[in-house]
C-alpha cells in the first residue's frame, strides 16, 4: 500500500507489527484512532505505556501482577497445596474462566521448544522444584498445551518433581492434541481440570 504519508505509514506498521493484525486492519484501526478526540488518543496510548513501565510479575507464582505477589497468591481462600503449572498468563485466565480450579499457579513463561532455542534454563523451572520441595505442596497439575513440546516439558517437569514427594498429575485430554490452552471451551477445560490423571499413567498410554 502506498499510504503518501510517511506518519500514516509509521502507524500502520507498528499496529500491523500486533500478532494476528494484518495491513488492512491495521490500517482500519488507525484510521478509528484518527478519528478520536485527543485526548482519548492520548489515554489509549498511556494506558499501554503505564503497563509496560508499571507492571510486575508475582514473586511467587510469576503471573502477571500490579504488585509484588498477584491476587491470587494473596487470596487465602486458594488451596495452597495445589500448584497447576501453565504455559502463560493467557492459560491462567482460560483456567480461572471455568471457576473449577481453586488451587494456586505456576507460570513457566513458555514451553521447551529446541527449535526456537528455548531450553529448561529459559523457563521458570528453578523457583517451581523448590516450591515443591520447600513449601506444603501436596500435587502438581500439569496443565500445558497437549502439542508436542507441551508433552516434552510435561516430562522433563516429572523428572525433575519426580523426588519431591508430591503428586504429580496431568489434565485429561478432553483437549484435542495439538490444542492450545486458551483457545479451549470453558467447559472442556474445566472437565479437563476435574478428571485429571496421574501422569505417570500417561507415560504407559
Amino acid at each position: 500500500m502506498d499510504f503518501q504519508s510517511k506518519l500514516l505509514q509509521n502507524a500502520v506498521d507498528q499496529m500491523g507489527s500486533l500478532p494476528g493484525i494484518g495491513k488492512r486492519t491495521a490500517l482500519r484501526l488507525v484510521l478509528h484512532l484518527l478519528n478520536q478526540k485527543p485526548q482519548e488518543v492520548q489515554q489509549f496510548s498511556d494506558a499501554f505505556t503505564t503497563l509496560r513501565n508499571n507492571i510486575n510479575y508475582c514473586s511467587v507464582c510469576f503471573n502477571i501482577s500490579d504488585a509484588d505477589t498477584c491476587h491470587i497468591c494473596r487470596n487465602p481462600k486458594r488451596d495452597s497445596s495445589l500448584i497447576c503449572v501453565v504455559q502463560d498468563i493467557r492459560d491462567i485466565l482460560a483456567i480461572e474462566s471455568t471457576r473449577q480450579y481453586k488451587g494456586l499457579y505456576h507460570v513457566l513463561g513458555g514451553i521447551i521448544s529446541p527449535m526456537d532455542g528455548i531450553g529448561p534454563d529459559d523457563l521458570n523451572i528453578a523457583p517451581l522444584i523448590e516450591r515443591a520441595e520447600q513449601e506444603d505442596v501436596k500435587e502438581v497439575i500439569l496443565a500445558l498445551s497437549a502439542t508436542m513440546e507441551g508433552d516434552t516439558t510435561n516430562f522433563y517437569l516429572y523428572r525433575k518433581l519426580h523426588s519431591a514427594n508430591v503428586k504429580i498429575s496431568v489434565i485429561a485430554r478432553g483437549i484435542g492434541i495439538g490444542n492450545e490452552l486458551e483457545y479451549t471451551d470453558e467447559i472442556t477445560l474445566g472437565r479437563s481440570i476435574q478428571y485429571r490423571s496421574l501422569f505417570e499413567n500417561s507415560l504407559n498410554n
